[in-house]
Order: C-alpha cells, then structure tokens, then sequence
C-alpha cells in the first residue's frame, strides 16, 4: 500500500477484530467505508470474507478502491497480468510534462524514474478495460512510491535525495484478493444515505489538511490530465478550490451529524483521534443520537513523517515535532442493544 497520512496500516486487525467480534454476535457480511483513502482498511475488510463498498472523492483513491476491493484476482491472475507489467516495464524512458513537474522543477522523483513513470503512464492508455487499468494504476502507484523522495506527504519533497529514489522504478503484481466488491466515487455526504450495509465504517478528514493537497501527483497520475500546478510542490490548481466540509473547524460537527443521520446499518464504526477538531464528548454524543456506543481507545505511534521533523516545501527542517505518539479511538455504536451489553465489558 502506498505510504499515507492517517493510514490505519498499524490498527487494522484492531479495527477489523472489533467488526468481527460484532460479527460473533449478529449477522454481518457487507461494510461500507466511506472514506477509503488509500484502501487500507477496505482491503482488509474484504480479506476477512466481508462484500466491501468503498467510496473516495479523490480519483486515486477511488483507482486504488477499484483495484484492491472491485477486481476479482480470479478474474485478473499473476499469470495473466505479468506478462502486461513486463511489456510496460520494455517501454523505453519518455520524458515529457511529468519528469519535467515533478522531477526537475520539483524533486519527489529521480528524472530517470520520472521518465520510466511517464513512458509507463502513457502506456496505460492502450488498455481499455477499466478495471484492468485502475489494477495497472494501482501497480504505478505502488511502484512510484517506493522511489519517492518525500516524507510521505507531497506537500513537499526532500531537500537531498533519498537513499530509496535511486533504486529503479519497478511494477509489481499489486495484493488483490479473490471475490467482488464495489468502489465509488462520490461525496461521502451524499452516498451514505443510498448505501445499505450491515456495517459502516467511517475514517473522515481529522483536520486542516486536505488529502488532496497531501497526494496532488497520484491525482495527476491517474487523471493524466497537466494540470496547471502552483508553489515550489507544484500542486494542482484544483487543491484550492476542493475542500471537504471535515477540513473546517466550524463545519466539521455540522457534516459529522448529518453524516451519521444518513447512514442506513445495524452497526456503525468510527475512526478517530485526539488530534482532530472533534473531541471525544462531541463525537460519542452525535453517535449516541444514533445508537448504542462504545469507545474504545489505544496509543498509537504517529505517522513517520511527523516523526522526523517539520520541513518547507524546498524539503529543509524548519521545526521539531512537539509529540510522537495519540490516543487513537474506535467507536462503537450499534442499534442492538444486546451486542453492545456483550461488547462494552
């Protein structure tokens, strides 16, 4: 998976083991995440025997959905794909708009990686079977971020080149898994209340940050489309204007509440912690207008970028971090009063 702010890489057999133990006490086959990110969760999810919906608003995340919980692997085998992954691995370096954005005039790539990236991308474009491309998109994705030189966000890039950015960009089978599932590409306050599910699972916004301002060249890269770019990070235009209500302090409750109001389930999950605009006490009072709630609660180490120290866009340490580990929670809230009395003990 690629690396990512807020992934719940550390917490998914937590998050997938309370849903199981649900599970052990009422019928529960299908989740839907409404915030997929990266696909983390919504992989796991599916890899524990449950039909999956995942939905993002961002295009790469909403790739990365249709590769790891749509495809069936049955349906697009190791065999069967490599000799794809090998015929563009042939295609010889091409540098055009890529390298020169996002490799000369900025630094999140090798030139020669850039130029592998970019004959690769436009090889792409010669398949037309939509799941097969968001697998071989997946397959760049992956790819690509084992070369980066970043600290995992692209907000910016290392101001010297990481020891990783010289190795040569290569694609590899991504992890599919075996069975169906569905991806969405939608706004999350709007398709809750169209989904039915026995389980939702929910991992909105925490804060200020934009998740498209953080991974502008994965959207670039499965939309292809040059953007106009702005800053020394080079982001895409569009990162100014498309904002999520979660993103805002004086919105966030606001969407929350109605957000939950929509959901159509027998049990609901919610990921979150004490480093975002919602508190506790605010969160558990909207999820109680809902159902039954439990809370349950862990540390968790931060996410390395914000372990190494805080840089500009130019990839220069301008500040330390002031703490290393959260309080990462996990709430509950379910409309059967008899799976909450054997879970809250």
């Amino acid at each position: 998976m690629i690396k990512y702010l807020g992934s719940k890489r550390a917490l998914t057999h937590w998050i997938t083991g309370v849903a199981n133990r649900v599970r052990a006490l009422s019928p529960v086959s299908s989740v839907v995440d409404l915030f997929s990110g990266s696909g983390r969760v919504a992989h796991a999810f599916k890899a524990q025997g449950y039909f999956v919906h995942a939905n993002d608003h961002n295009t790469y995340a909403y790739i990365l959905a249709r590769a790891l919980v749509e495809a069936d692997r049955d349906a697009y085998p190791p065999e069967q794909m490599q000799p794809v992954l090998d015929a563009l691995m042939r295609l010889p370096p091409q540098r055009g708009w890529f390298t020169e954005t996002y490799c000369e005039q900025a630094r999140y790539f090798r030139p020669e990686n850039g130029a592998r990236i970019e004959a690769i991308r436009e090889g792409i474009e010669n398949y037309d079977d939509p799941l097969l491309r968001a697998i071989l998109l997946t397959s760049l994705m992956l790819a690509a971020d084992r070369v980066d030189s970043t600290t995992g966000l692209q907000m910016a890039y290392l101001k010297q080149w990481a020891p990783r950015a010289y190795k040569p960009l290569k694609l590899e089978y991504p992890p599919l898994l075996s069975g169906g599932g569905k991806a969405y590409q939608q706004d999350a306050l709007e398709l809750a209340g169209a989904l039915q599910a026995d389980l939702f699972y929910l991992d909105p916004p925490y804060n200020q940050h934009s998740y498209l301002a953080n991974y502008h060249v994965w959207e670039t890269l499965v939309l292809w489309d040059r953007p106009e770019t702005y800053g020394v990070a080079r982001k895409r235009i569009d990162v100014k204007q498309r904002k999520s209500l979660f993103n805002a302090r004086a919105q966030a409750r606001e969407a929350m509440a109605y957000l939950v109001s929509q959901i159509r389930a027998s049990h609901l999950l919610v990921s979150f912690n004490n480093e975002g605009y919602l508190t506790r006490d605010e969160i558990e009072a909207i999820l109680q207008e809902w159902g039954y709630v439990i809370c349950f609660e862990r540390p968790y180490r931060r996410y390395v970028g914000a372990l190494i120290g805080v840089y500009n866009p130019r990839g220069e340490k301008v500040g330390q971090v002031s703490h290393t580990h959260n309080r990462e929670m996990l709430f509950l809230a379910t409309k059967q009063k008899a799976v909450w009395e054997a879970l809250r003990e």
